[in-house]
């Protein structure tokens, strides 16, 4: 009896070199650091210009003055998340989470249409990793020096200037780390309490742990973060179409592939535009090679672009071989732009959009709660009048100081017992004891139905319902 014979395939993983750093490796492996070259043109400026602004807007926020208050604080302390002159309260959190939901389908929506571009140029992580790698390159050299440096024996120069490296890092993670802080505690405050010791130990932990994660992030696991921990990556396939705008290489262009002098016909020794450089996989942040195709772990950020553009002026070739491309234009097709799903994910932010703004506008700039004594629902008081008694709890939202006025609709002749003027000062919840009395030949039930009043000098009401019991 014969018995077929099958093929053993070694599918034995190849040995990793992070010194060659040619595609083809096992870029999934943690340990294997990747040498990111210095990459520039026309996406790599769009990205270090859009970096620098949002670093400069992040660590600017903190200090703009509004009044005598920071102009952003969420001090979660006091329950009060003053944004310049309007201030919100936990009962106004509804906004928070219609504000998360705006991220989320502007994301989808971003995402969708051009690919991960935040990822490549808005990602807090891109951006604090790049700027670390340009204190890098600064400090210790280029990338291939970098690699021949890390290989070789560590000498007294390579430990001063890694250890330089080292306090730049640490001084922008310590930076970064006060900044965040700085949007929940009074940036004055926290900064003279640090240094001088006064400060309590939440602000000093939130401080040191936030500068220890950017440490850790955009100094030493940069692409792991990316590749193995981020969900955004996993998913994002889910909202992928062939009509994405994606880093994409040319394959028909482009193939075969091959080195050859600049003189060099390309068409003459069947080859197509692309040299076999490697300068795509070498400038990429997370060490992938685009022309094996769309992958995961690519983050959008335009390196290769740029590398490949410079090779291909220097070949006097066009330009183009890696670009923004999608599917579909890829493999000779029409690009659709408007389509149902970008379309839909579009509509579903713009109404988002708008409810937040309606919500902001009917955001109140007073508020009003009504708690009832419950541990004794009524009594006669001295006058004779069944007396119910009530806690009233106002809050100012605004900067100012600001006088009420309380009054009560719902019952005919009664006395009020307590404050009807209170004066509250901003961002202060006043609570109020009072009572109201009223004779019991004017109560036709057991039970009333009442509307508390709060206004103010100008034309701003508040009513809050409530009961009034005359027994049970």
């Amino acid at each position: 009896m014969s018995q077929d014979r099958i093929d053993v395939k070694d599918v034995t993983p190849k040995t990793f070199n992070p010194k060659a750093h040619k595609s083809g490796g096992d870029r999934f492996n943690p340990n294997n650091r990747i040498y990111v070259r210095e990459s520039k043109g026309t996406f790599q400026k769009l990205r270090r210009y859009g970096g620098w602004f949002l670093l400069i807007l992040f660590g600017a926020i903190p200090w703009i003055p509004y009044g005598d208050r920071q102009a952003i604080l969420l001090d979660f302390g006091n329950q009060q998340f003053n944004f310049f002159g309007t201030t919100l309260y936990p009962q106004d959190l509804t906004l928070l989470a219609l504000l998360f939901m705006i991220a989320a389908f502007g994301l989808f929506f971003i995402t969708t249409f051009l690919g991960r571009v935040w990822c490549g140029y808005l990602c807090p992580q891109t951006v604090w990793t790049f700027i670390y790698i340009w204190f890098e390159e600064k400090l210790e050299g280029s990338a291939n020096k970098r690699r021949k440096q890390d290989s070789g024996k560590l000498t007294a120069n390579l430990a001063m200037r890694k250890t330089a490296k080292h306090i730049a890092w640490w001084l922008i993670a310590l930076i970064t780390g006060f900044t965040f802080v700085g949007y929940f505690v009074p940036m004055r405050e926290l900064i003279v309490d640090f240094f001088t010791l006064e400060a309590n130990f939440w602000p000093v932990f939130w401080v040191l742990f936030f500068a220890g994660c950017t440490y850790g992030n955009a100094g030493w696991m940069r692409s792991i973060m990316c590749i193995h921990m981020c969900p955004y990556s996993r998913f994002q396939s889910a909202m992928f179409d062939k009509d994405t705008f994606i880093v994409g290489y040319n394959t028909q262009r482009g193939e075969t592939r091959g080195p050859r002098s600049r003189k060099a016909d390309p068409k003459a020794l069947g080859l197509g535009d692309c040299i076999d450089c490697d300068l795509c996989v070498q400038v990429c942040p997370t060490g992938i090679d685009i022309r094996d195709g769309l992958q995961y772990e690519c983050i959008n950020c335009g390196a290769c672009i740029d590398a490949c553009d410079q090779t291909m002026s220097r070949m006097g070739y066009n330009k183009g071989l890696i670009s923004y491309t999608t599917e579909h234009k890829l493999s000779g097709k029409h690009t659709k732009v408007m389509r149902p799903k970008l379309l839909g994910y579009g509509v579903v932010m713009i109404l988002m959009v708008g409810l937040f703004f309606a919500q902001i506008a009917a955001v109140e700039p007073a508020g009003l709660s009504v708690l009832r004594d419950r541990t004794q629902l009524f009594r006669i008081n001295s006058a004779g009048e069944i007396e119910n008694t009530y806690t009233l709890k106002i809050i100012n939202k605004t900067q100012q100081e600001q006088e009420y006025q309380l009054n009560v609709d719902g019952l005919s002749d009664v006395s009020w017992y307590g404050r009807q003027t209170v004066k509250v000062q901003p961002g202060e919840v006043l609570s109020l004891p009072m009572s109201l009395g009223v004779n019991p030949e004017n109560l036709s039930s057991p039970v009333s139905t009442i509307q508390f009043i709060l206004s103010d000098s100008g034309d701003f009401t508040i009513e809050v319902e409530s009961r009034f019991i005359k027994k049970l």
